[in-house]
């Protein structure tokens, strides 16, 4: 395999704000209980030098909950919260499987928490998933007309990282996988927060990280019985400049994070809060933290590493544990940053403009 040319950010076109008022009427996160890195470790199930990296302390497990019923759950929430389940689009994500083979999850959340019949759409991108369907929900938006003022749409995302498919301490060395599902209710009218800007940047050139040297299979699992991602980046490292492709993966994320940051008018002094991946902390301070100057206390941290990673649901589930927690107030910029297999980065600026009557009042950083 010959060495690739990685220019992910060249042909991107630029961001630029909603042209309709988007804004977030509700959101709403399900998780399960946590179990302990520390049981896992002394179960066998996790290596304590990476536990030990990852500084995580515990993962969200699910026990019988389906993947899409946990979304359900979630999107009951926050449409209650956003006072209405009228909605004209549902976009359903997802990272792992779903419950079933050849099957609508999308459908089952229309079904169980909404029961209307607009169009029910399933979104993938992997971790990435939870963001692109936002940039979706805000495309179809904008897209309507000024008499069609007060349309909403609803997303969501549900993930349960069981085995013998996944195994959530050792499938992805540096991120330990967490199950819950999520909800996000957009809407053209009211709202207690607006979207001011939003971007997603693809870096196709580096889809093999996630394939690896396997060949494509006939059936699911067909060549690795447990998804293995350590295994496929080498694979892909085998042929390329490490450096090279670190430099793709950072001209990428910063050309979503300066184009959502221009449409939103905003430079990065001017965010008092961010939503990041949940990630272990070696790889968060790697990725988006030494990267960007970003202080621990200025995100999710201290909450995300008790949850796990969501799938395609940190950015969601982070943003509704800020406002939940009461630390975020009127005027308060927040910046979602997500990155998903494929690759796609995407980042989000939303602006509070009042604390829902569901929210806490703390406003402390030690909130989050």
């Amino acid at each position: 395999m010959t060495e690739e040319h990685l220019d992910p950010a060249g042909g991107a076109p630029p961001a630029r704000a909603p042209e309709q008022d988007i804004r977030i009427a509700g959101c709403a996160a399900w998780l399960p209980p946590r179990v302990p890195v520390a049981k896992a470790v002394a179960a066998g199930l996790c290596d304590e030098a990476l536990a030990t990296a990852t500084a995580m302390v515990s993962v969200a497990v699910a026990q019988d909950e389906p993947a899409p019923e946990m979304a359900a759950r979630a999107a009951r929430t926050a449409l209650a919260r956003g006072g209405s389940d009228d909605v004209s689009l549902i976009l359903h994500a997802s990272f792992f499987y779903q419950g079933h083979d050849l099957w609508a999850p999308a459908s089952y959340v229309q079904r169980v928490a909404v029961g209307n019949r607009c169009p029910a759409i399933e979104v993938g991108q992997v971790s990435n998933g939870g963001m692109a369907a936002l940039g979706l929900a805000v495309d179809h938006l904008s897209a309507g007309r000024p008499a069609e003022a007060g349309r909403r749409v609803l997303v969501t995302t549900g993930d349960a990282f069981r085995p013998p498919g996944f195994d959530r301490w050792r499938s992805d060395p540096g991120t330990f996988y967490g199950d819950g599902g999520t909800a996000l209710v957009l809407s053209s009218g009211e709202g207690f927060a607006r979207i001011r800007g939003l971007a997603t940047v693809s870096a196709p050139e580096l889809e093999g990280m996630h394939r690896g040297d396997d060949p494509f299979g006939h059936t699911p699992f067909s060549h690795r019985p447990v998804v293995d991602l350590e295994a496929c980046k080498k694979d892909f490292l085998a042929s390329r400049r490490v450096t090279q492709v670190i430099a793709a993966s950072a001209a990428a994320q910063d050309a979503a994070l300066g184009q959502a940051l221009a449409a939103a008018g905003a430079g990065l002094a001017d965010i008092d809060r961010f939503v990041l991946p949940h990630m272990g902390r070696k790889r968060l301070r790697a990725g988006f933290l030494n990267r960007l100057g970003i202080g621990e206390d200025r995100t999710t941290w201290e909450w995300s590493r008790g949850v796990g990673h969501l799938g395609a649901g940190d950015q969601i589930a982070g943003f509704d544990h800020l406002v939940g927690s009461g630390s975020l107030g009127p005027g308060d910029l927040v910046l979602w940053m997500s990155v998903g297999a494929g690759f796609t980065y995407s980042c989000a600026v939303v602006e509070m403009l009042e604390r829902p009557g569901w929210a806490g009042t703390a406003r402390t950083a030690g909130a989050a």
